[in-house]
């Protein structure tokens, strides 16, 4: 069976392995734009750290859980916010204000909403944690 969104399966893995209690998991295939993601993600804190591991296929992450994410998920379709909209995709899609991250893919790369509003850069809404 094919993969139709990595990302989503990623995030949905992560989760899934943080409800259950795990401390260890393997996200495969790996991409760069899941390895900006899990970077967002270790800087925020939800996860102690994740390693590329190349398999001679697509390669793949294996990712170290501290127990701290919530919850997390991909946005879909991937909407377009600007610097001064991010206040409204945190209620969307976030528990309460400043808790949680929306991760942004913007001109300058892949960062959480809270850089991406300190540099006054909008974007697309990938990903959400908490």
């Amino acid at each position: 069976m094919t993969n139709n969104d990595p990302l989503a399966d990623a995030l949905s893995g992560l989760d899934n392995a943080g409800r259950v209690g795990k401390l260890n998991l393997t996200v495969q295939p790996a991409s760069n734009t899941i390895g900006s993601v899990l970077e967002v993600i270790y800087d925020r804190g939800y996860i102690d750290g994740f390693e590329f591991v190349e398999d001679g296929r697509a390669g793949e992450f294996e990712v170290e859980l501290s127990g701290a994410i919530n919850r997390c998920g991909t946005v879909k379709p991937r909407y377009s916010a600007g610097a001064d909209e991010f206040e409204k995709w945190e209620k969307r899609y976030l528990p309460a204000r400043d808790y949680g991250t929306l991760i942004v893919t913007t001109s300058h790369g892949v960062m959480s909403h809270y850089e991406a509003r300190e540099q006054g850069l909008g974007g697309q809404v990938l990903a959400y944690v908490y």
